[in-house]
């Protein structure tokens, strides 16, 4: 591991707000006299097994200060867990409006639309959303949120019966011995991740246990392990567009050059069929393309990624 390390150049300040009852974790950078109607508080939300500092190097390469805000979703990061045994993808809908309405908007008080950024599973949370709450957003940002592939209604049992069997499972993740082991794992996932910013995400993406813990020394992921089981339900791809028809906003597609999505979903899910997907947006969508990149693309290309934020976001 290189004795480098990431120099922050945006330093974000950490609080919490409870949503729904649970208590999330806050980042936020900039101060919110910074925002305006024509250059609105950027609000990134996160994807799965990841948290919300990990758009500090896209923050720290925007070509201007602006105000952005970030959150862990339940279960990840340094906010509480679900009290349920199973993530259902409505609930992060839910938050993400409580957090709207706790952080930037406050009722009877007047607002203008933000912009809005999601990242995989975030970003298939902020399409709904922004589809559902139109007026709320001014611009909308898609890292590789591809969604998942159709469904269905004969694969119905099937997954009920392999949900009813994981609940009888332990969820369970790996723990490390050494933060420098956390960054390994980091970079095996994604090899173009330097290896700076890996042993600077290490310190965010896990922690270390206590005596009481029964791993003193070692580090585990911030993400609660139930996060790995799967939902009875069937993703309904129809039910989706339908919300996607009513987004106003203007939409920014961000892919990487070497995602292979055939690595998830073999042939039953393709880029094509993303794309045609999109096409049901009825608002103006851009479509950019990063290279090297895979999924982590704001990990790779934090400032090809920023230079594309601030000429989208531009008033």
């Amino acid at each position: 591991m290189t004795t480098d390390s990431y120099i922050v150049k945006r330093t974000g300040r950490s609080r919490f707000v409870t949503l729904r009852g649970l208590r999330h974790h806050v980042l936020e950078w900039g101060d919110a006299a910074l925002a305006t109607p024509d250059r609105p508080t950027l609000l990134m939300q996160h994807g799965w097994m990841d948290v919300a500092a990990s758009f500090q190097f896209v923050v720290d390469a925007l070509p201007t200060d602006r105000h952005v805000l970030a959150f862990d979703w339940r279960g990840f990061g340094l906010s509480d867990p679900t009290p349920a045994d199973t993530y259902w993808l409505p609930d992060y809908v839910g938050d993400l409006d409580a957090a709207l309405d706790a952080l930037l908007f406050a009722p009877g008080a007047a607002h203008s639309p933000i912009d809005l950024l999601g990242h995989s599973m975030g970003a298939n949370v902020v399409m709904l959303y922004a589809g559902l709450r139109p007026e709320r957003i001014r611009r909308l940002v898609n890292l590789e949120g591809f969604g998942m592939p159709a469904t269905k209604p004969s694969q119905s049992p099937k997954r009920y019966l392999q949900w009813l069997d994981e609940l009888k499972r332990p969820a369970e993740l790996r723990d490390y011995d050494s933060l420098a082991a956390v960054a390994d794992r980091l970079r095996k996932n994604n090899p173009l991740l330097p290896e700076a910013r890996a042993a600077w995400l290490a310190q965010h993406w896990s922690r270390q246990r206590t005596k009481d813990d029964g791993g003193a020394g070692r580090f585990e992921i911030l993400g609660d392990a139930v996060h790995k089981r799967g939902t009875p339900m069937l993703y309904q791809r129809d039910e989706v567009l339908e919300c996607w028809k009513h987004i106003t906003a203007p939409v920014m597609w961000v892919e990487g050059d070497q995602t292979d999505v055939a690595r998830w979903w073999g042939t039953r899910y393709t880029k094509t069929e993303f794309h045609e997907r999109l096409d049901v947006v009825t608002s103006r969508v851009e479509r950019h393309v990063l290279a090297p990149a895979g999924h982590m693309l704001h990990h790779d290309q934090p400032e090809a990624l920023a230079r594309l934020l601030e000429t989208f976001l531009a008033p």
